[in-house]
């Protein structure tokens, strides 16, 4: 059985999300939690319900609407993906897989089809990580990898409360946020955030897997003198040592794995003066790769660079870890289902690692998941440029809904 998608109702959907929160830049910046994330909220709530979804919501906010399969005893495949946004980000990522999967329950209503497993739709609270940290929070909990008391306790830069903000926006709910039962599968459509697709091109993303990553920041101490005055031999300059470090970090993954990738991503400077020698510095790192083995030795050349640094400079160091996730091979009969999508709607298509986390690493947990990816023109994401044409949309949503199709009947 083949199911094709109602195009302009789905393509009107993705319009009308991404107008809430929607930035003159064409953009979006719907912070987990914020007032625009309540309206989308509100907005896919009713969707659920219209599309007569059994509704419920958990502890964390974590979304769901099931439809009953004939099978009463049957484990339900879990498809969807989160409707929070990066700041000033784009309009795809992340709630171009609510959408498919919203539109693929019209679907299945619309042509009376039924399914012998259940099927349930998913929004994950804060998977972006951008307002409350770390990233991926509702699945994680879900999935037995975070605690749901620490987690609620997390504050904001300006000292909100998670836990008072899902109050706040009334989508603290009532359900346990675990797994209600066992799942049989799960499958979440997402943009590629890469140019593999679109320099290779191919329409469809078939994920196998995505990839380990170890962050962590580093801190450099020296001191704080006058730019002016202090002889350059005499300097303790923390600011040069980190400037050692990133460019180590970034000549680093050619030295490791044709797949490794490695950044500095953010640094803070004390006392950041024009005439004062930086006596601070912090820099946050990342290394990611498919190979676990690279990810390690990644984290070890990245402390080493720093100590032969600080040793140049004559300034102190000191790191720490901030996160570390293992790759994840996706299981065979999901990637199958993929495929059969993929090759039943003569789609143009190749599999892929993903480069970034995704809550299907945390579904993984739980039950055999999969990943779909749609292409990214010039590989953008996380800014408001981020873009994916409407025909490469339409065909991701398709896959999602034909590849779940099957693994609901099976």
């Amino acid at each position: 059985m083949q199911v094709s998608l109602n195009k302009q109702r789905f393509i009107d959907s993705m319009k009308k999300q991404s107008k809430i929160g929607g930035t003159n830049g064409g953009g979006l910046h719907r912070l987990a939690l914020s007032d625009a994330d309540k309206q989308v909220r509100d907005w896919f709530l009713k969707s659920m319900k219209n599309a007569c979804l059994e509704v419920r919501i958990d502890k964390f906010g974590n979304m769901f609407g099931r439809r009953e399969g004939t099978d009463s005893t049957a484990d339900p495949v879990l498809i969807g993906s989160h409707l929070d946004s990066q700041p000033n980000g784009g309009i795809y990522d992340g709630a171009l897989g609510i959408v498919a999967a919203l539109e693929f329950i019209r679907t299945l209503n619309d042509k009376n089809i039924k399914t012998n497993r259940p099927i349930e739709i998913v929004n994950w609270t804060n998977e972006e990580g951008s307002r409350f940290q770390p990233t991926m929070q509702g699945s994680g909990i879900w999935a037995g990898k975070l605690n749901i008391s620490e987690e609620l306790r997390k504050e904001d830069e300006n000292g909100k409360i998670l836990e008072e903000e899902l109050e706040r926006i009334g989508y603290k709910g009532e359900e346990p946020v675990r797994p209600s039962e066992n799942y049989h599968a799960a499958i979440e459509l997402h943009i590629e955030q890469g140019p593999q697709l679109e320099n290779n091109g191919k329409s469809i993303g078939i994920v196998t897997g995505i990839v380990g990553l170890s962050w962590g920041a580093v801190t450099f101490d020296g001191e704080a003198e006058h730019t002016g005055t202090t002889p350059m031999e005499n300097r303790k300059d923390a600011l040069v040592a980190a400037a050692d470090l990133i460019t180590a970090i970034r000549r680093l993954p050619g030295s490791l794995g044709s797949h490794t990738v490695g950044s500095v991503g953010s640094i803070n400077i004390e006392p950041n003066s024009i005439n004062t020698i930086p006596k601070k510095v912090t820099a946050t790192w990342g290394i990611r790769d498919p190979n676990d083995e690279i990810v390690t030795q990644g984290r070890t050349r990245v402390i080493e660079e720093a100590e032969a640094a600080a040793k140049r400079e004559g300034v102190q160091v000191e790191w720490e870890d901030r996160a570390r996730s293992s790759s994840i091979r996706f299981a065979d009969r999901t990637v199958q289902a993929v495929e059969q999508a993929v090759e039943e709607l003569g789609y143009d298509a190749q599999t892929i690692y993903s480069g970034a986390v995704h809550d299907a690493a945390n579904m993984a947990n739980v039950c055999d998941t999969g990943m779909i990816f749609a292409v990214s023109e010039d590989g953008k994401s996380h800014t408001e440029k981020e873009y994916t044409s409407w025909d490469d949309c339409y065909k991701a949503a398709n896959t999602l809904a034909n590849s779940s199709l099957y693994l609901a009947n099976n």
